[in-house]
């Protein structure tokens, strides 16, 4: 039997699958990615893209592609008996974290389209209709037995396995992870429709009524919207659903005039609230839902996916290309499973808000948030604490072991911080920042940056330095005015910020903290 050897085994083709193979390839590892299905999906599926996925987008040159594709809400207007009872602005709610201050209203199987077309734009494919039958790993490798389209079973090599296979993740089960959490009772429906109404094709309509809610998501193209809702404690538990129920309880709860028409996509679904005990065994991973399931709340899902992907893959590269010590991949289970916690607890919290049965939250829910929520959002402390939650900007590792803080007790931001986005020379931050490395930034007055040759001949292949002006801007961000440097890992996330400029000081984060090999 012929063996196909590869560095990583992407099992799932979705958008964290592919999200992976995508950053796999800005950093020259190879890979095969298996799907059991015979293309990306059909479906729509998760609609909300946050700013840090927009980031993200943006280093693979796909951003602007994905905006021109999506819509862009404006607000989230907030009913209750048939009237305006609030609104929440979301056009430009985190102007000063992001280039992208707004949620994107972009289906899921167009964000598989968009990665799909990146990597074959870049020489790569997936191996559709292709299904994992077995795995086994040791000290040296992972072998995997695919079956193919054409029912031959093949034999993969690798380094590494990452699943990728959603909430029943084959891998998950035979890596011995758990999956605990619960389960709502309640049973939710999802839809694709064209709605005829007064309100206008510029927000996240959401209806709210004593036992369930409604929320509309406004779709590409005019009148379409993802509806989305609950239906009554006990109700449907046991019977199948037409969508003509569907229809009759959203008339009913919202007391609109609207016209629902030409479903392209409804479903029905429970809502989980569960994730693994830890993110890896051996040489095994696991992303995405595989790893972590929750309420919709939040939009999160996808973008959570795609965050754990974008976290792991620098790691793997790093390890597989020998720059690294194994114990670099240790801290993506240490990451990625604490922001999994914090996830499922936030979203647990917004969720019981949403279709909690009991008197008071229901009050609270029909008559008291919708007005209160229009109000506090408006204010400037408000909005700067609630759009790093939604957007995932304000995600940090700063309890984790990669972020140094023995330099960062002046500062403003700290190791393990996302880096913040501010203008440089009239552009974003970030715009500096799409090489797959790490960046050494030098914030100083005229002064030269750290050992420009020596730096550039150690470490070319891995990091890049970059030196700009200690201006007001900067400054005002970090708290100093004192010439200081920042180390930023391949994710951007800060891994220390220091007042000593010395390249000892970066040698020994890299030998300490990465145990990086081969200089």
């Amino acid at each position: 039997m012929t063996v196909l050897k590869t560095d990583v085994i992407i099992v799932g083709a979705g958008p964290t699958g592919l999200s992976l193979a995508c950053q796999l390839q800005r950093f020259g590892i190879d890979f095969v990615v298996v799907e059991k299905n015979e293309g990306v999906t059909k479906f729509s599926k998760a609609i909300g893209v946050q700013a840090r996925t927009l980031e993200i987008y943006e280093q693979l040159g796909v951003a602007q592609e994905a905006i021109a594709e999506g819509t862009i809400a404006e607000k989230v207007r907030l009913l209750a008996r048939g009237k305006v009872r609030g609104e929440i602005p979301l056009g430009n709610y985190g102007k000063d974290f992001s280039d992208y201050p707004f949620i994107l209203m972009l289906e899921q199987s167009k964000n598989e389209e968009l990665l799909h077309k990146y990597l074959r734009a870049n020489g790569k494919k997936v191996l559709w209709q292709t299904e994992l039958e077995s795995f086994s790993q040791n000290d040296a490798s992972v072998k995997a037995n695919v079956r193919t389209a054409g029912g031959e079973v093949q034999t993969l090599e690798a380094q590494y396995l990452v699943g990728c296979d959603g909430a029943k993740s084959r891998i998950r089960h035979e890596l011995g992870l758990t999956f605990a959490g619960s389960t709502y009772e309640r049973l939710f429906y999802v839809a694709d429709a064209r709605i005829d109404w007064e309100l206008p094709h510029d927000a996240v309509q959401v209806s709210l009524a004593r036992e369930v809610f409604a929320a509309f998501f406004p779709m590409k193209g005019d009148h379409r919207y993802r509806i989305v809702g609950p239906f009554p404690e006990g109700a449907h538990e046991d019977d199948e659903v037409v969508f003509e129920e569907i229809e009759a309880q959203i008339k009913s709860e919202a007391q609109l005039q609207l016209e629902i028409s030409d479903v392209k996509w409804f479903s029905l679904y429970k809502v989980h609230s569960r994730r693994v005990n830890k993110f890896s065994e051996g040489r095994g991973f696991v992303a995405g839902d595989a790893a972590h399931i929750h309420s919709p709340a939040g939009a999160q899902g996808m973008n959570t996916g795609i965050q754990d992907v974008y976290n792991l893959a620098w790691k793997l590269a790093f390890v597989i290309k020998g720059r690294a010590g194994v114990q670099l991949l240790e801290t993506y289970n240490e990451e990625r499973l604490a922001n999994a916690q914090r996830l499922l607890e936030t979203t647990d919290r917004m969720f019981e808000l949403a279709v909690g049965s009991n008197w008071l939250l229901s009050l609270i829910r029909t008559t008291i948030f919708p007005p209160f929520a229009g109000f506090v959002t408006n204010l400037e402390p408000i909005r700067k604490r609630f759009f790093p939650i939604i957007s995932q900007t304000g995600i940090n590792y700063r309890s984790a072991r990669l972020s140094d803080h023995s330099g960062d007790a002046t500062f403003k931001v700290k190791a393990g911080d996302r880096m913040p986005y501010f203008l440089i020379a009239g552009r974003s931050s970030h715009s500096y920042l799409h090489q797959p490395k790490f960046h050494l930034l030098r914030f100083a007055n005229g002064e030269q940056g750290i050992e420009r040759e020596r730096f550039g001949s150690e470490y070319q292949d891995i990091a890049g330095q970059q030196v700009f002006t200690l201006d007001e801007r900067v400054r005002e961000v970090f708290g100093t005015d004192k010439p200081f440097v920042t180390l930023l890992r391949p994710d951007n996330h800060i891994a220390f910020l220091s007042s000593n400029i010395s390249l000892a000081r970066v040698e020994a984060y890299f030998e300490e903290f990465i145990g990086l090999q081969g200089r």
